[in-house]
């Protein structure tokens, strides 16, 4: 039997969580490491198997890779020789693509396998491939892999991406930091990691300015030298809790976060009628025992992020009244909706749209973890239900929240991580 969380709902959850690096931040740092032979330190890194298979991929590349901490790994990419990306499991996360504007920008060539990652919706690298075409690269797909090379070099240029993509941002600036010339990309994303990934370099030497804004300009430089750097907290785990908070009728200080950056999440919460109090780098969510319907839109940052949708509509589902969400980032987003109406969820989907008409409670049942969000949704619902959850396939939660269970246990959670029916028997036994 693989791994599954097994948990007993009906607990507010109560208490102090300490939210750890953000993950999506780590992966864009993780690849950018490879641009200097200096010695790089990244502190605050969350260990999570996404983070886990990034590092792998650098040792096998030739860079020298240190844990020196549980949060903490020195990167010297000096010894780095091959270019070229052979291993399966990088196939089955995204941020893979970091690798090719890493690669092509300190050695001008590439070969990464093209990504995968949680089944949420196409996510095209068109817009990649067109910055990376824009600066100077030839590019074509071969055997599943994109082969890359820029013989002639990395020229400056100005981009404008067609759509909002935060993977392009990142992966264009990580080509164009040591360019000849300068290089101006409009329509960028804007999100927190974002900022993160450009600060980083900065720290490293480049001359990037603009991120967090439409339009980012980068002067190209000849070399980055070695940095420490703490990568900032994580937004979404910590939006996961503010809904963990709030649909148990809990109360949870949620420390270690940017409270600027949950803005979004916080202003639907408290709509809702739960009380949000924020601090300097802190945040406390108090649910309410009655909570109003909302209608809530996926939008690039500062919009609400498409990553807390599963777990706002979780939330939204033991509201009075009806809510509605629309996804406007990924069309797949809503295959979780069939595993919540396992556990009695009201919710009705019409495209990229969901209607919830909010229920007292969720039932106890065996769900599984379709993706990422998608799973830590189910696991809040399990933890408002009436009875035992079982939450299947939980490789995908591994991916992004680090001991997810312990913390929820310090809260108060009846929660355990099994590896067999006679520990998934043991605990039944236990909560009676």
């Amino acid at each position: 039997m693989e791994q599954q969380f097994i948990m007993r709902g009906g607990r507010p959850l109560r208490g102090e969580v300490v939210i750890g690096g953000a993950k999506n931040a780590a992966l864009g740092l993780i690849a950018a490491a490879i641009l200097t032979d200096d010695t790089v330190v990244i502190e605050n890194l969350p260990d999570v198997r996404d983070v886990n298979v990034m590092l792998d991929v650098l040792r096998e590349l030739g860079a020298a890779v240190e844990r020196t901490g549980s949060h903490t790994v020195s990167i010297c990419a000096a010894g780095i020789r091959e270019l070229s990306i052979n291993d399966e499991f990088i196939r089955r996360i995204r941020a893979s693509y970091y690798f090719i504007g890493a690669l092509l920008g300190k050695y001008h060539s590439a070969v990464v396998p093209l990504p995968g990652g949680c089944a949420i919706g196409s996510r095209p690298i068109d817009q990649h491939l067109k910055g990376f075409r824009a600066l100077g690269t030839d590019i074509r797909i071969q055997n599943g892999c994109v082969v890359a090379e820029a013989k002639d070099g990395l020229k400056g240029t100005h981009i404008y991406l067609d759509v909002v993509s935060v993977g392009a941002t990142i992966n264009i600036m990580l080509a164009a930091v040591l360019s000849e010339r300068k290089t101006t990309i409009e329509n960028v994303a804007k999100e927190p990691h974002i900022v993160d990934v450009a600060n980083f370099l900065n720290s490293m030497g480049a001359n990037i300015r603009g991120a967090g804004t439409d339009t980012i300009r980068i002067r190209g430089v000849k070399r980055l030298h070695g940095t420490s750097y703490a990568v900032i907290p994580d937004q979404i785990e910590a939006g996961t809790f503010m809904c963990a908070a709030a649909a148990s009728r809990g109360d949870i200080l949620i420390k270690n976060v940017i409270p600027k950056h949950l803005e979004s999440i916080s202003a639907k919460l408290v709509e809702m009628g739960n009380t949000v109090v924020e601090y300097d780098e802190s945040i406390r969510v108090i649910g309410s025992a009655v909570q109003r319907p909302t209608d809530v839109k996926t939008l690039p940052y500062p919009g609400f992020p498409t990553d807390m949708q599963p777990q706002i509509s979780v939330t939204l589902g033991l509201a009075r009244g009806i809510s509605v969400v629309t996804e406007s980032i990924f069309e797949s987003r809503f295959k979780y909706v069939d595993e919540l109406a396992r556990m009695g969820g009201a919710i009705k989907v019409e495209g990229n749209v969901s209607i919830i008409d909010g229920i007292r409670s969720y039932t106890g049942a065996s769900v599984n973890a379709l993706d990422l969000r998608a799973g830590a949704a189910l696991v809040i619902a399990g933890l408002c239900a009436e009875g035992i959850t079982t939450v299947r396939e939980i490789g995908y939660i591994q991916r992004g929240y680090e001991h997810f269970e312990r913390k929820l246990q310090a809260l108060g959670a009846e929660i355990q991580l099994v590896e067999d029916e006679r520990e998934a028997q043991k605990f039944r036994m236990r909560v009676g």
